[in-house]
């Protein structure tokens, strides 16, 4: 997708469906952006009935189109509800599938892995869904390899997202896959949201809440990002942060769902494709800028961690004329 396409997104809620789930779609995909002097989806919601009763009775929805719009949908996102054990309504299935065939990619978040696996389009793929109901699932749809400790799992045309924050994370790695990490993170301030939970499906959660509560990572993690284009190692990591190397690996786990190396990596790399898309052609400039070192270790993150080399990159999310 190019940055001046009209991508559609459209949001099937049905009974019961979670009003959390719709807010963070709404927010991500549905609203206005003039910050960034355009709009970056054309966002839809549709019901199969006139009148939705959302989860629990809480309000009812209406005045949204009818379930009709999911088939101009080029991203359908699924309803996901807390009462997994409930049938879908057929007709919302046979919407998914027909979209799933004609290509358009499919978004589950939370429970909507349940939706997708029973529409059929989750068997011989991997996906995520709450921890909590893992065994379920996989008792219920053998055929679906579930991810069931990390945030959201991107299969392609397929991605998935684990609890309902993780919408957010799942919502935001799209917005990315789409535009590139400067609108990401332009998104993501406007979310007031912590951009380092970007991370893809590397970012595991080992324990939904921990026993005891380390002091937070926020002030290194400050200090890293200012810091990116200095030749920084783990030692260099848990020295500033007055711990030792193992007890800085275990708050990286805890807090984060990955290791200090690596959350570090990402960060030079998310610093690479916001200069290039400001325009830095230099390979060897921006690998010097973000502490990457060379161009070859460049071409080699950025390739693992995006698809694209630092020339795909640039021709694909870079600043050209026309764009804003």
């Amino acid at each position: 997708m190019t940055q001046e396409s009209s991508h559609r997104v459209v949001v099937v809620v049905d009974e019961n469906s979670n009003p959390f789930e719709l807010g963070c779609a709404t927010e991500i995909f549905g609203l206005r952006r003039p910050e960034l002097g355009r709009d970056l989806y054309d966002f839809r919601l549709c019901s199969p009935t006139p009148r939705t009763l959302m989860r629990d009775g809480f309000y009812t929805l209406t005045g949204v189109a009818g379930l009709e719009a999911a088939e101009q949908a080029d991203t359908l996102i699924v309803p996901n509800r807390p009462d997994v054990e409930v049938p879908r309504r057929p007709a919302v299935l046979a919407a998914i599938r027909r979209a799933h065939e004609r290509g358009a990619r499919l978004i589950g978040f939370c429970s909507g892995a349940f939706t997708l696996a029973e529409a059929g389009v989750l068997d011989g793929r991997r996906a995520t869904a709450h921890w909590q109901w893992a065994d379920d699932f996989r008792a219920r749809f053998p055929a679906v390899t579930l991810e069931p400790d990390v945030l959201f799992v991107d299969d392609g045309d397929i991605l998935t997202a684990a609890g309902s924050a993780a919408a957010l994370d799942l919502g935001l790695h799209v917005v990315r896959r789409d535009f590139g990490a400067e609108i990401a993170n332009a998104v993501s301030r406007r979310l007031v949201f912590a951009a380092h939970r970007d991370g893809g499906q590397r970012q595991f959660v080992e324990r939904p809440v921990p026993a005891v509560r380390d002091e937070s990572l926020a002030p290194l993690l400050a200090w890293v990002q200012e810091h990116l284009d200095q030749p920084l190692t783990v030692a260099d990591l848990a020295e500033h942060a007055a711990v030792s190397q193992a007890t800085l690996h275990r708050r990286f786990r805890a807090e984060l769902g990955t290791t200090p190396l690596a959350w570090l990596t990402g960060e030079r790399v998310t610093l690479a494709c916001r200069l290039i898309e400001r325009g830095e052609s230099r390979p060897e400039v921006v690998a010097r800028r973000t502490g990457l070192g060379t161009a070859t270790n460049l071409r080699t993150l950025l390739r693992r961690e995006t698809g694209l080399t630092p020339t795909q990159y640039r021709r694909r999310f870079g600043t050209a004329p026309g764009r804003g």
